[in-house]
């Protein structure tokens, strides 16, 4: 090998190497710092690209639960409206049947039928304000309930409205009939039964409607999970790797280092051929 000041190979060997350890420690400090193995494309461009896209499938997860939770509450608010109609129908009929009996006197007929009637607009009362984030399942012009069930939206659960209004679809008792006189009563009891029943359809439902958001939304969470799971096993470090990398690249740094300094101090040994 010829002695040389100008070109000094050794010297860029070492600068050579001491630059790719250079880099890698700081590729591992990066990952202890990040707690990732893959932080950018520049460090795997293929796996960047699945990870962000399985990223934009968790975003549009976290939609999906905001939507059957809004839904989840719009029905129970339904449902707990609905509940409260059933429990005054029945009221409202141990009145009727109370006012059939031909033995009442004008007066208990008349108390009857005023407690008959605040009951019934009681059930107004209850229908008209049942109503969550303005949308309202038990009124005559009930809104349905819809939630996303997928990532892009493009999959819905639909749970119809149920009107529980007075004079309604379920609810035939008008807001007119009253328990004044026996016959009327009688009338009203046979309004009642058939409202009765009706409205426990309603709640079947609506109760229905309110399960199938609860395992939509129980499922929702175990793939949001999932896919979770999934992006931290293609771009998460394993620190306990990355901490020994990070030991042995800083002792291989220091090397290089020492033999840069090595390398530089050859040209020097040219002067004694001059002595």
């Amino acid at each position: 090998m010829a002695f040389s000041v100008n070109t000094n190979a050794g010297a860029f060997a070492a600068l050579q190497n001491l630059s790719k350890t250079s880099s890698s420690l700081q590729n591992t400090q990066s990952s202890i710092n990040t707690g990732l193995k893959v932080s950018s494309a520049k460090d795997d461009a293929a796996t960047f690209a699945i990870a962000q896209k399985l990223r934009g499938d968790v975003a549009g997860l976290n939609a999906v639960k905001s939507s059957l939770d809004r839904a989840t509450s719009t029905v129970d608010v339904a449902i707990a409206a609905g509940e409260a109609v059933s429990d005054l129908l029945i009221e409202l009929k141990e009145k009727a049947v109370a006012a059939k009996d031909s033995g009442l006197d004008t007066a208990s007929r008349t108390s009857l039928n005023n407690d008959f009637s605040q009951l019934r607009s009681q059930i107004t009362s209850i229908v008209s304000n049942a109503e969550f984030n303005g949308s309202n399942v038990v009124n005559s012009s009930g809104d349905a309930v819809v939630a996303i069930t997928n990532d892009t939206g493009s999959n819905v659960i639909s749970i119809a409205a149920q009107d529980l209004s007075v004079g309604g679809a379920n609810v035939t008792l008008t807001g007119t009939q009253s328990i004044g006189t026996e016959t009327a009563a009688a009338l009203v009891v046979t309004a009642i039964e058939s409202s009765i029943a009706n409205v426990n359809d309603a709640l079947s439902a609506l109760g229905s409607g309110a399960k199938r958001i609860e395992l939509q939304r129980s499922f929702v969470d175990k793939l949001s999970d999932t896919i979770e799971v999934g992006i931290g096993n293609l771009v998460d470090a394993d620190l306990a790797k990355e901490s020994a990398n990070l030991q042995a690249l800083q002792v291989k740094q220091q090397l290089g280092l020492q033999a840069l300094s090595i390398a530089n101090q050859a040209p020097s040994t040219v002067l004694g051929l001059f002595r």
